[in-house]
């Protein structure tokens, strides 16, 4: 499920117009603003849960909204004059808001309900009308204090109100980034330096908290894990999916009560995403494969990424949190250029439950001719659905970190690629050559997060919000 954000709003109003139009059948200044606010309380309810004091009138109205944000630990704040209004509430909101991201906004009415000033009503309508003053006196002071994370907008109120859905929801995934847990599982991959990644600059940028997790304490959870709980998870992913004949079921129990006591492992530390580096030598050792079936059919709360990519289980992290569905963790294979796409997938744990995916329970075959305990252990297959996507990369670069993303198509197809979670690809936007070549041309690694879905606006904004380069291909 996407969890809603919490979005301070901030109306500015003004007193000298308070009690104009009292006498008028359209009613007070005053009034007209309160609709104006049930309005944008009404757009925004669709997409999080706003938190708003009322128009503020005076500094006592905005002492108590900064202090409302903050109580209510809002992820970000939308403001707005409601008219033109005395810029010292916004100047001493820029000055004494502790940081945090501003989404500055200016309403575009769809129609003017007036056509001239000469009456009180129409007078009162034509300065309630004027947010447009308001927004361009407070735009000097949003370039003079300079205040980090401080976006502006124009548009009507369903316009911004899309705006706001973006910004709200980015603002959200920062929240709950500098409030996560990773864990590493139990090093880096020593084969791709490229994906390394400088856990003091992901706790200080990107907000995830990094903690190192042993084999040595997996094996112990693995020997914990009653009989019943793996017999049980056997039977619900039988009868989910198809076994294929050549699987053995001891080997199946054995990858099952692996990926289950993974997730515990991860659970019992607090952590919020495990990076396995499942190709670790004491791993295969100690535990005899790689854990097959994360998500496991009870669990599903402590994501699992491949080959110990801190940036590439940000990016999975991030997309599971914009968009409340299964992220598959892949890499690009190969360009197939007589069907124009490209093959892209992972071995070991992927998050194989979306149902609109195709999954059978297969020997990991290429581990099966080695001489580890489990060798052949299986896994979930899992074929990648067609439809619209989102693939992001986050790496290491220039001392920060970068966002790269696009939209591409997956396509319908077939299980081809033994041992590998897969699917096929074609940009949705462009061609192959220019889609890779401009990769080629950032800097990237092989890794990537894939979901359903257009994010693309929205991860815009997080890399804005977090200080991360942004490149969309």
């Amino acid at each position: 499920m996407i969890e809603n954000g919490k979005m301070g709003v901030l109306l500015i109003a003004t007193s000298r117009f308070r009690a104009l139009g009292a006498d008028t059948p359209e009613g007070s200044y005053e009034k007209r603003k309160l609709a104006e606010t049930d309005a944008f309380i009404l757009s925004m309810k669709k997409f999080c849960t706003p938190v708003c004091p009322g128009p503020l009138y005076t500094r006592e109205d905005l002492a108590a909204a900064m202090d409302l944000f903050q109580r209510e630990k809002v992820d970000c704040i939308f403001a707005l004059f409601l008219s033109w209004s005395e810029d010292f509430l916004w100047v001493r909101f820029l000055r004494d808001m502790p940081p945090i991201p501003i989404l500055f906004a200016s309403k575009i009415r769809d129609s003017i309900d007036f056509t001239n000033t000469e009456s009180e009503s129409d007078f009162v309508e034509y300065l309630s009308a004027g947010g447009l003053v308001g927004a361009l006196e407070a735009s000097g002071s949003v370039r003079r204090f300079d205040r980090p994370m401080l976006e502006t907008a124009i548009g009507t109120l369903d316009e911004l109100a899309a705006k706001a859905e973006d910004f709200c929801r980015a603002a959200m995934v920062r929240t709950k980034l500098r409030k996560s847990t990773f864990a590493l599982m139990a090093c880096y991959n020593e084969v791709m330096w490229s994906t390394y990644v400088d856990p003091y600059a992901l706790f200080q940028k990107a907000g995830p908290e990094l903690r190192f997790l042993s084999v040595a304490t997996l094996t112990q959870e693995i020997d914990r894990i009653p009989e019943e709980d793996v017999k049980r998870a056997c039977k619900m992913l039988s009868d989910r999916y198809e076994v294929l004949p050549d699987v053995d079921p001891d080997k199946f129990a054995a990858s099952v009560r692996a990926s289950i006591a993974l997730e515990n492992t991860g659970r019992n530390v607090g952590a919020d995403m495990v990076v396995l580096n499942d190709v670790d030598p004491v791993l295969l050792t100690e535990v005899g494969l790689r854990p097959g079936f994360i998500p496991t059919p009870e669990g599903g709360d402590v994501p699992v990424v491949p080959e110990g990519d801190i940036g590439g289980g940000l990016a999975v992290y991030i997309l599971r949190l914009l968009s409340g569905k299964p992220v598959s963790f892949i890499e690009p294979f190969h360009i197939d250029l007589p069907n124009n796409c490209f093959a892209g997938g992972h071995a070991g744990p992927n998050d194989y439950t979306d149902p609109a995916g195709k999954v059978l329970i297969a020997r990991d075959v290429r581990f099966a001719k080695t001489s580890y305990k489990h060798a052949g252990a299986p896994f979930a297959w899992y074929l990648i659905p067609p439809g619209r996507k989102t693939m992001l990369h986050i790496s290491q670069k220039d001392g920060s970190f970068q966002m790269v993303c696009g939209l591409v198509d997956g396509l319908p197809g077939r299980h081809f690629i033994t041992s590998y979670s897969h699917g096929l690809f074609r940009p949705a936007e462009g061609e192959l050559r220019p889609f890779f070549q401009k990769l080629l041309e950032t800097g990237v690694t092989q890794h990537y997060g894939i979901v359903d879905g257009d994010y693309t606006a929205q991860l815009e904004v997080l890399a804005r919000l977090m200080g991360f380069s942004f490149t969309r291909l």
